[in-house]
């Protein structure tokens, strides 16, 4: 359970001696507070835990106050600790952090930090210049199957249609509260508070546009010029080009590279949307999941959208690498590689074992392993059940 082996790592490294600055990053709701909570109910640190989400944007001050009372506790018990939530809401976070912790090991407070917030904290300066060498990232992705089906009973339909956020998990028997849900509490928050307060963006109608263009076309094929077509004051190209980015780094959407052996082509073909969570892609739709099922071409849709979620979430903080791959007619969903190994993926609604596109990817790679994922039962060895392989680690396939 990923969760449990988040919780079982920060222990351990706040248990060790102060060393370096805990930092847990992920998108909404996935879990980080609770993992926080779960800490600190288990360790014998005291510590001082507020969040900086409703305070206002430069809290430099009411981050010192908190320092302090830490030090105060640091004397009395030889050590405390400090954790800050949603820390990226202080303005000069970084900066702030440093002063403190560098105070800190001039004066020998056994003070320990924990800071935990959304990923768009890895676009800014402070990390690789303000806090370099001074912090360990923790990358925490979304929730897997094996997670939604252990805590939550999900079934396998239920994660391909509902996906994997834990806190409206409770509330899929209203399908259209649910939905509801995800476009008020996760998206439109995302986008407001994750992107647009902390990142320089000229057209906020257009992020948003993009966010909901990439969640209804998730698992295909998008050129820039067609979703140019699509968004009204759309611009160029870069533009969407760094709108796309932005949304990645807030684990919403990516927008997958081809698959090729020069950088250059990668960065300039198209992309293949992928969300990072199905919810994204089912709540933008009208279809039910019982008339989604019946709907082949969506069904085979979103099974292909959960395949390129399992992975995308397993390889966050991995030196992997995810694509696809596309030569006229021929094409593989999902390529998985690294500068040893290169594993393709077919995904299949039906139980065909392997296409022209991964006959035609493997002359084109003769060296690469080839995968076919399929929803339907079959008796061929080749194939890899779809349940089996969200329920196991795509790495391990590399």
């Amino acid at each position: 359970m990923e969760r449990i082996r988040y919780t079982k790592m920060l222990r351990s490294r706040l248990r060790e001696g102060r060393r370096f600055i805990q930092i847990l990053i992920g998108p909404r709701q996935v879990g980080k507070s609770t993992i926080i909570a779960d800490v600190l109910s288990t360790i014998d640190i005291p510590y001082v835990s507020e969040s900086a989400d409703d305070i206002p944007v430069s809290g430099e001050a009411w981050l010192k106050g908190i320092w302090d009372r830490a030090r105060v506790m640091a004397e009395r018990h030889g050590e405390a600790l400090v954790v800050v939530d949603e820390i990226q809401k202080i303005g000069n976070w970084s900066e702030a952090v440093k002063k403190l912790w560098d105070e800190d090991k001039k004066t020998g407070a056994n003070v320990k930090v924990l800071l935990s917030g959304s990923p768009r904290i890895l676009l800014t300066k402070g990390l690789s210049e303000s806090l370099q060498g001074r912090f360990e990232l923790i990358p925490v992705s979304h929730w897997s199957y094996a997670e939604m089906k252990s805590v939550f009973g999900f079934s396998l339909d239920q994660f391909i249609y509902f996906g994997s956020y834990p806190g409206p998990a409770g509330l899929i028997g209203d399908e259209k509260r649910w939905k509801a849900y995800i476009r008020d509490s996760i998206m439109e928050p995302s986008i407001t508070r994750d992107i647009i307060m902390l990142t320089p963006v000229q057209k906020p109608a257009l992020l948003r546009q993009l966010m909901e263009l990439g969640s209804y076309y998730s698992g295909q094929i998008l050129p820039f010029d067609h979703m140019l077509g699509q968004l009204s004051d759309a611009g160029n190209t870069t533009t969407l080009a760094y709108y796309l980015d932005l949304l990645k780094q807030s684990g919403l959407i990516a927008g997958l590279q081809k698959y090729s052996g020069s950088e250059v082509r990668k960065r300039a073909s198209s992309p293949k949307l992928q969300v990072f969570n199905n919810a994204l892609m089912s709540s933008r739709h009208p279809l039910s999941l019982t008339k989604a099922k019946e709907d082949d071409t969506f069904w085979g849709r979103l099974v292909e959208s959960a395949v390129g979620t399992h992975i995308i979430n397993s390889i966050a903080g991995e030196d992997v690498n995810l694509s696809y791959w596309r030569e006229k007619q021929d094409e593989v969903d999902f390529v998985l590689y690294n500068e040893y190994s290169t594993a393709a993926f077919e995904v299949k609604s039906g139980s065909r074992t392997y296409g022209k596109g991964m006959e035609a990817f493997l002359k084109r790679y003769p060296k690469s392993k080839v995968f076919s994922v399929s929803a339907e039962a079959s008796h061929d060895s080749a194939v890899i059940p779809l349940e089996e392989f969200l329920l196991g680690d795509p790495l391990s396939y590399l």
